[in-house]
């Protein structure tokens, strides 16, 4: 199993990505968009597409936007390490989510601008639809929607998002359940990228599920366990360690350090990066001249269709990596320990942070959601998609995944199959699209 599972990182490779993200000099028409990168699910950093839009000029005057925002309380990410969302070993491993606070805009740029790694890290960021509802007052600085996008994918964005912070902030390896349209304004953001295909080398294990607390008067944090406990799935791989861990870290993660190298892109300012859906992404920023990156991001629903039942079918395979990771396997459509109930909860507790219904992780999505309920979207036209031929739809999925079904011959795939089949069925039923 483990040599036909090396062979689909290769043979996607060869067969569709190539070894470097495309760049394109000019936003492409919807339907080239989606017949050659969101149909193959493949990346693509887009040049001139917001070259009108107002933010790249005015944003990065610290002065403009604290004008601006003076009266809008706006959520304050902050952690001691700029690690939010990420496996943290402060308090034995668990994934540690960061303390949020409510606060004027004015506040909460000086907190950002002023993080100190080791101490307290701010980021401006929330991600159910931030954009929209947290910073409308300089929302006809940009659009509202990524037009060529919007009709490729043939509905609007479900959310839009905005993201101020420094290189103090990273985001760890992690997926989305949604295509990402993301727009830098400011500054610069370096994306490591690794394709659905890779789920085995991010080791993704059940961590429990931690919140920072930060109490100001004594400048202190605190890291808790939820209560009751639950388990987020989540890699803690870290594609740059320390000098002094790197050793032990490649021992620890082979598959990671020792497989195809991740692809990695840098997204300047004006520039806009298209990240398909499951994608696996490592996010890191550099400063532009108000001493902050900004970003603007719009999420597209995704389409859980036969390509997501695939990938489901592919990382519930296990993978015996090393003594260290003996088998590598999930399903996710599998709930992590909390129910439903807690999941209701958390959607209702007022705090912003929602949990993602696939892997029980905080503000990944807007809501809970199954692939067995997605009604189809409400658009005048319909998607672009009805025009490309199956056969281009399928190229990726029919040369490697199915390649590697056909190599399957340990005993008990019969269940995987027999599930694959089923959850193939119940995506085409109820899903429109690739």
């Amino acid at each position: 199993m483990a040599k036909e599972i090396q062979n689909l990182w290769r043979e996607v490779r060869e067969l569709s990505l190539g070894t470097k993200i495309d760049r394109l000099d000019s936003p492409p028409s919807p339907l080239k968009f989606l017949r050659d990168y969101v149909s193959q699910s493949k990346p693509c950093v887009i040049s001139n597409a917001i070259s009108h839009w107002p933010a790249l000029k005015l944003w990065s005057d610290p002065a403009y936007l604290a004008g601006a925002l003076s009266d809008d309380v706006v959520s304050l990410h902050l952690t001691p390490n700029g690690c939010a969302d990420a496996v943290t070993e402060d308090r034995d491993l668990c994934f540690a989510s960061a303390h949020v606070e409510k606060v004027l805009f004015p506040e909460a740029l000086k907190a950002v601008q002023s993080s100190c790694k080791g101490q307290k890290v701010g980021y401006l960021q929330q991600q159910n639809d931030c954009f929209r509802t947290e910073y409308s007052m300089v929302a006809l600085d940009c659009d509202g929607e990524i037009d060529w996008a919007t009709e490729a994918f043939g509905c609007s964005p479900e959310a839009v998002n905005l993201w101020i912070g420094t290189d103090d902030s990273v985001t760890s390896f992690h997926k989305d359940h949604y295509e990402n349209l993301y727009a830098v304004v400011s500054g610069e953001k370096h994306f490591l990228l690794l394709p659905p295909t890779d789920v085995h080398r991010l080791y993704i294990e059940q961590y429990p599920a931690a919140n920072y607390s930060y109490h100001r008067d004594t400048e202190v944090f605190k890291l808790e366990i939820e209560e009751p406990v639950r388990h987020v799935p989540w890699s803690s791989v870290d594609p740059y360690p320390s000098p002094e861990k790197e050793a032990s870290e490649r021992l620890k993660y082979p598959l990671f350090f020792n497989g195809p190298k991740p692809f990695h892109c840098t997204v300047k300012a004006g520039e806009v990066l298209y990240l398909p859906s499951m994608w696996f992404h490592h996010v890191s920023q550099t400063p532009g001249d108000g001493g902050y990156t900004i970003a603007v991001n719009y999420w597209y629903d995704m389409q859980f269709d036969i390509k997501y039942a695939y990938f489901n079918f592919l990382q519930s395979l296990s993978y015996k990596s090393s003594t260290l990771n003996p088998v590598l396997s999930w399903r996710e459509d599998k709930d992590s320990e909390s129910s439903d109930a807690e999941r209701k909860s958390d959607k209702n507790s007022g705090t912003g942070s929602m949990v993602n219904f696939f892997s029980g992780v905080p503000n990944r999505t807007l809501k809970p959601r199954s692939f067995k309920q997605i009604p189809f979207p409400k658009t005048q036209n319909p998607p672009l998609s009805n025009v490309i031929s199956s056969e281009s739809k399928y190229m990726l999925l029919d040369s490697d995944i199915l390649g590697l079904m056909d190599c399957l011959s340990s005993p008990g795939t019969e269940d995987l199959y027999t599930s694959l089949a089923q959850e193939s069925t119940e995506t085409c039923d109820c899903c429109w699209g690739l």
